[in-house]
């Protein structure tokens, strides 16, 4: 395996053909959405799109994500781009934190100082980490991806080659949201015996995909005639944030991509949507994600070219599906923590801590710590690193 040191580094041209296309956008006429029931509102997408133009400076993005020790490898043809920043404490234990869709590498920045340096973040040095936050397969800079069949598991093989073939580490830890949750799921299912623990923000079925409808992840499920009121209608909510995302991109992700990657107005636009329906954000999307934020994220897929990439990370999902590795009980072997956040809390739940453990959802897993936090939505690891820093110091801390 091939790794080499990497430095973010993206061409003046490429920045002037950005401002080209974003001050050529044509916005389309828009009118009784400002509570975005037609998607992001066109009124909002110009503000955003005047502020990426008048204000926004991707240098000083560029030279604070080069603040941190990048590298890019070459696995089974694959390319994968990683941050690798280790710790100065002996007995830090290594541990790949992984993103999901639109997330990216960026997300996960604000955890990577107090893991690697808990001392200088009010916590016990013993509670160190090596920390490796990989780009997903197509996304961002894990790019070109011209291999077809790359999903979630795979990506498991991927991560598990580089941590012990490339890195040298005989046993780590890992953690992860979305996409990254099923990542680490997988870890834990199948290399068990390398894995000190894994830690998810969200207890997603190995056999999501393993559907006649793989597009729609509900499985079909209805709500029940006999709830009422705004209960019924949060739970439709609930059902309606994943709906749409979900089966273009099962569904038809090149057909989208072909707008999208011609245009970065169109690119944030759909990109957005799902930060502000995700995120604990009650309507309000820069309550959660500033400006520069959503901007930074955006870029990356821009100046990467890989939405379509990202996109087909679904189609594959749902064209190859799970196969276990062993039929052992719990499925996920390796010691499991899991953190609920209150953003995405089922309405119908009142305790989901309490929930989750009478449910027969946490038989799958090697179930040592489950928490909640009042706070947070998808975006555990940006929006609340704070709670996602402490459970994963708590459950590796019994596991050292």
């Amino acid at each position: 395996m091939h790794i080499e040191s990497f430095s973010i580094a993206v061409s003046d041209q490429a920045l002037a053909d950005l401002k080209r296309r974003l001050e050529a956008t044509r916005f389309p006429d828009d009118f009784g959405n400002d509570d975005w029931r037609y998607g992001t509102p066109t009124a909002y997408l110009k503000t955003l799109v005047d502020y990426w133009l008048g204000d926004y400076d991707w240098r000083t993005a560029e030279r604070e994500m080069n603040g941190f020790r990048h590298f890019r490898a070459d696995i089974d043809g694959v390319p994968v781009h990683f941050i690798h920043q280790k710790s100065q404490a002996s007995g830090a234990i290594p541990l790949i934190v992984t993103h999901g869709w639109p997330w990216c590498f960026w997300d996960m920045r604000h955890i990577i100082g107090p893991l690697t340096d808990p001392a200088a973040h009010g916590g016990d040095p013993a509670d160190a980490f090596d920390v490796i936050v990989p780009s997903l397969p197509g996304f961002g800079f894990s790019t070109p991806l011209r291999t077809p069949g790359i999903n979630w598991w795979r990506t498991a093989d991927l991560w598990q080659k580089l941590m012990t073939q490339g890195l040298g580490y005989e046993r780590y830890g890992a953690s992860g949201g979305d996409w990254g949750a099923l990542v680490t799921a997988q870890l834990g299912h199948k290399y068990a015996a390398s894995l000190y623990g894994v830690h998810m923000m969200h207890a997603i079925p190995l056999t999501l995909f393993n559907t006649e409808r793989p597009w729609d992840i509900t499985g079909g499920a209805l709500v029940p005639p006999a709830i009422r009121g705004e209960l019924r209608e949060a739970l439709h909510a609930r059902q309606r944030r994943i709906a749409s995302h979900v089966a273009v991109q099962v569904l038809d992700p090149q057909t989208l991509a072909n707008g999208l990657n011609d245009s970065p107005a169109g690119l944030l636009s759909w990109l957005v949507e799902r930060r502000r329906a995700w995120g604990d954000t009650h309507g309000d999307v820069e309550a959660r994600f500033p400006k520069e934020h959503l901007i930074t994220t955006t870029m990356l897929y821009w100046l990467t070219g890989s939405f379509h990439t990202s996109a087909r990370y679904y189609a594959e999902a749902a064209r190859h599906p799970w196969t276990p590795s062993h039929d052992r009980m719990p499925a996920v072997e390796a010691p499991t923590g899991l953190t609920f956040l209150g953003g995405e809390r089922d309405p119908a739940v009142d305790d989901p801590v309490a929930a989750f453990q009478a449910s027969e959802r946490a038989r799958v897993y090697n179930l040592h710590q489950v928490t909640s936090h009042p706070t947070g939505g998808h975006f555990g690891h940006y929006e609340e690193p704070g709670a996602v820093v402490d459970a994963i110091r708590c459950l590796f801390r019994a596991l050292r």
